[in-house]
């Protein structure tokens, strides 16, 4: 535990798997030097936590305090959150901060033009000492297509308009975002793969999203663009994709149907990766380790203290999720 010893304030839980929690009880200590944190239960359920800042965190351990009032995610996702079969019934608040939209449009355009400037290639030609100027298409040339228009998806859509190139969105509901053209709904699933180049997967994963990304789907892409073939793009989560049939894609002959020119995936149906996954050997798969948007203690941590600060004035939440879709 980190704070003082019989604090009145409501205690924060931090409940977290896989993540080192120095940074974060540091953050935590300087943004609200008058709070108690506690990085597990010990003992007796504690009547003294309020409040609970989570990423996968253990089944059972929210349910075990009797005055828990709100559940902080600590990453962009809250898909692990709804895998507790005990989840109590408080609110859930979503983290929605600069820090994290800027570096997942960061990593949205990093791969966008590095498949238009054929980075892949020119490695391959480094490698073999080969100096050949491959034709490059502009990027007016290319319709990016982004599936998923909330926070994230719009910033990057923003950034992608800016640098010159054609964007397209489709989201579950209509939206309106401007210099995009939009497609909402399962109608208008098919007219937005087919306008599209490359498509963006930056959608959260619920029970309507899980497994989208399948052969179903990739069949739908445009079998021809100015890049040669279709490109896929994952930085929203590793249950959405069936990585079975993005390999199969991936080993269609180029032009036909359902056949993919190269994918840069950041989720995985299980993470880390198995070493064993035959993901790690193609030659037309970039790979980075979910870390697309990685969560900053020193942004994330003043945001939660801030609206814990504001529900206990009496002020609403922000970014509260919707249990019954799930984001």
């Amino acid at each position: 535990m980190t704070g003082p010893e019989g604090n009145p304030k409501g205690r924060i839980l931090y409940a977290v798997t896989g993540w080192e929690p120095a940074n974060w009880l540091n953050e935590f200590a300087r943004a609200a030097p008058d709070r108690a944190v506690v990085t597990a239960p010990d003992g007796p359920p504690d009547p003294s936590v309020r409040y609970a800042a989570v990423w996968k965190h253990p089944p059972g351990i929210l349910s075990s305090l009797p005055n828990l009032q709100v559940i902080f995610s600590v990453g962009a996702g809250v898909d692990h959150i709804f895998l507790d079969p005990d989840l109590p019934d408080v609110p859930i608040v979503r983290i929605v901060a600069d820090d994290l939209t800027a570096r997942m449009s960061e990593y949205v355009v990093w791969q966008v033009l590095d498949h238009l400037r054929h980075g892949r290639l020119f490695r391959e030609q480094q490698a073999k000492h080969i100096w050949a100027e491959p034709n490059q298409p502009s990027a007016a040339d290319i319709t990016v297509g982004i599936m998923g228009l909330g926070v994230l998806g719009t910033d990057a859509a923003h950034k992608l308009r800016h640098l010159g190139f054609n964007v397209t969105g489709w989201s579950r509901t209509p939206k309106q975002v401007d210099g995009v053209t939009c497609h909402a709904g399962n109608a208008q699933l098919d007219a937005f793969l087919g306008a599209s180049d490359i498509v963006v997967v930056l959608l959260p994963l619920t029970q309507d999203t899980k497994g989208l990304v399948n052969r179903d789907m990739l069949m739908k892409m445009k079998p021809v663009t100015p890049l040669g073939g279709p490109v896929l793009i994952n930085a929203g989560r590793g249950g959405l994709q069936v990585e079975a049939d993005i390999l199969a894609a991936l080993d269609r002959e180029e032009g036909k149907r359902g056949a993919l020119m190269a994918a840069s995936l950041d989720v995985f149906e299980t993470e880390p990766l198995p070493r064993e996954s035959p993901l790690w050997r193609h030659p037309r798969v970039t790979i980075t380790p979910h870390a697309a948007a990685s969560s900053d203690p020193r942004h994330l941590v003043p945001q939660i203290v801030r609206q814990i600060e504001d529900f206990e004035a009496g002020r609403p939440l922000q970014n509260l999720v919707d249990r019954d879709t799930g984001y």
